[in-house]
Formats: structure tokens, sequence, C-alpha cells
């Protein structure tokens, strides 16, 4: 099998455009199950060293650390997730709308860097009519691979693939 291509950083408009139309009709417990099942699937395809995890209103509903992860991703996870609690966005979005503006997040959102990581691998589970009911997390590649690896697995899942 030969190595996945090399992702390219997205630009806003496109992150926007992939936060519109990744809208879920419901989110369950079942449905982290198998968010989470299909993040495990593909990762493994590509032998990722990645730490995957789905919160639900503040719970967490699914965590897998596969070969090579440690537990550095768990603390990344912790914080990207934070950032799109507190933005309702992806944790990418975040940082890149920082740097469209010729800082970082880190400089500018006033914000323990300890604490918050606007970093790519987060991204906001949105239901429809109800808005943002909890956030996928993948850490463990570099951040704009994690954040294409979440969104994959989204495009499938809404999919039904």
């Amino acid at each position: 099998m030969s190595a996945p291509a090399k992702a390219t950083a997205p630009d806003i408009a496109t992150l926007e455009e992939q936060e519109r139309r990744l809208v879920l009709d419901a989110f369950t417990h079942d449905d982290a199950w198998r968010l989470g099942c299909l993040l495990v699937e593909l990762a493994r395809e590509r032998q990722a060293p990645v730490a995957i995890d789905i919160t639900r209103g503040g719970q967490q509903l699914f965590h897998a650390a596969l070969p090579g992860s440690t537990p550095d991703n768990d603390a990344w996870i912790a914080r990207k997730r934070r950032v799109v609690e507190r933005y309702q966005s992806a944790s990418y979005l975040v940082g890149s709308r920082f740097r469209a503006k010729g800082t970082t997040f880190e400089d500018s959102s006033r914000l323990d860097p300890d604490v918050y990581a606007a970093h790519g691998g987060a991204f906001p589970l949105c239901v429809r009519g109800a808005g943002v009911v909890g956030v996928v997390v993948v850490s463990g590649l570099p951040q704009i691979e994690d954040h294409a690896l979440v969104v994959e697995a989204l495009e499938r899942f809404t999919s039904g693939g």
C-alpha cells in the first residue's frame, strides 16, 4: 500500500464550508462509537500513531490510543477540544483565523497555551437545530493531517459510508 498524499493546508473558506456541510441530524452514544471505530479503522490503514477522542456534553464517549501514540497526545486532545468548546469552531479554523490576521492564537487570544491549543485535529459535532453538542479530536500527526483525518471520517459518517 502506498503512503497517502500529504494534506495541503485548506483556506479559511474551505474550513468554513466543511463546518457548514458536516452537520449531523443527531449524535448518540452509538454514533460516537461508530464514528470512533471509523476513525480507528482509517488510522490503522495508515499506521497513524494517533489518539482519538469523542465527547458530547462534556462526557467522554469514545477514546482510543493507537500504537505509537503517547500520553502527550491526550494532553493535546484536551487543549484542542477546549478551543472547539470555547469558539464553537474547528481548532484548525480558529488558528487559521488568527494567522490570517497576521498573528497567532498563542500571541493574541489571551488564553493560556497550556490549556488551549488552536492546532488542527478537533472538530465540532454540530447537530441540526441543536448546534455544537460535542467534539471529535485526533492527535498524533501534523496538524493539517489530524484535521484531514477527522474531516474524512465525518464525510464518510455523514454519507452513511
